[in-house]
């Protein structure tokens, strides 16, 4: 019982602690995303910054069918890309069946909950971004552990026609190799 207790109070304060929500909350998901796309690994090319992944590098998020939904495990190295490994375990479902860009996610057995949106799917270029249906926190994802050049100042632009303040980005160091 006071394990939970502690889990649930740890939960509350992440989320309490978060960044106050300065985005265009009136970002809309894109029309369609094909729920395979989001199968396998993604990389962490920025983020609106957040208390869970303060001081984190070489952030992946790995998507897996698991029945109904996604099996989810999202990781990074605190300090630096080689440092200590934080992982979280999520399981995901689609919210909208017609657009399948809404995903409800639960963490800590369920005792948390939040929906996010892809914001806008570039599959040809490799990347997607990601928020909250608040807009209170925002990733930009690649397949790859980085984005060219090209494509990251394309995605940062989209960030920023979306609402987002994009000088309070963050950029965290990739992967190694």
């Amino acid at each position: 019982m006071l394990k939970r207790l502690l889990v649930i109070l740890a939960a509350t304060a992440v989320l309490a602690g978060a960044a106050p929500a300065v985005a265009n909350a009136m970002a809309q998901p894109v029309s369609h995303v094909d729920p395979a796309r989001m199968m396998g690994r993604w990389y962490e090319v920025a983020r609106l910054p957040n208390m869970t992944q303060r001081g984190c590098h070489a952030g992946t998020s790995d998507w897996t069918r698991n029945g109904e939904g996604f099996a989810v495990v999202q990781a990074c190295h605190r300090g630096s890309p080689d440092g200590p490994l934080a992982e979280w375990k999520a399981h995901a479902r689609v919210a909208d069946p017609i657009s399948n860009a809404k995903f409800k996610m639960t963490f800590f057995g369920g005792l948390v909950s939040q929906e996010y949106w892809v914001l806008d799917d570039r599959a040809d270029e490799g990347w997607l971004i990601l928020a909250t249906h608040d807009g209170k926190y925002l990733w930009l994802m690649a397949t790859k552990p980085t984005l060219p050049a090209t494509f990251k100042t394309e995605a940062v632009a989209r960030i920023k026609q979306l609402g987002f303040d994009i000088g309070r980005l963050e950029f965290p160091l990739p992967i190694h190799g």
